[in-house]
């Protein structure tokens, strides 16, 4: 298996769409009702919905997982340290991907001055996040398409070690 990070490439947003839906349907699916995941991962999007997620992928300028070629998973790092979207298809997890992913926002970081990463992290990922060494800061349920999802606003300190 050759994994590859890099920044994601215009006319991406859509294949990323499709690394979210494989992670919020495939993942996820043990943590949240069917009727949560709907509303979360959407099957059907309308125009503005898909407009809305290019100019999303496009604002949060994500780095790209790819496995032999082949797109794995994405995360993105933002100047204040949030880690707005964090996800690894279905069939990459448990490889290696979200790690190496992981690491690549802790070394960006540092790289760029920053002492504190912070997410809002569905309860699929508060494990691996945890490992990662990221606290619960709070838990919160933010509405989606009508319909609650508990998550939490986890953190991290960067001047600790990892």
């Amino acid at each position: 298996m050759t994994m590859h990070i890099r920044p994601c490439a215009a006319g991406e947003e859509l294949s990323l769409l499709a690394v979210f839906q494989s992670s919020v349907r495939g993942l996820a699916s043990r943590d949240y009702t069917p009727e949560q995941i709907d509303a979360w991962a959407t099957a059907v999007m309308d125009e503005d919905s898909r407009m809305r997620w290019i100019a999303r992928i496009q604002s949060n300028r994500p780095w790209v997982a790819e496995v032999d070629r082949r797109l794995a998973g994405f995360a993105d790092l933002q100047p204040d340290g949030c880690i707005d979207q964090f996800f690894v298809a279905a069939e990459f997890s448990g490889q290696g991907v979200g790690t190496a992913l992981m690491r690549h926002l802790h070394e960006l970081a540092r790289s760029q001055g920053i002492t504190e990463l912070f997410s809002h992290v569905s309860l699929t990922a508060q494990p691996f996040f945890r490992h990662a060494g990221f606290r619960v800061e709070s838990e919160q349920y933010p509405v989606v398409r009508g319909i609650a999802l508990r998550n939490a606003v986890m953190r991290k300190s960067l001047n600790k070690p990892s």
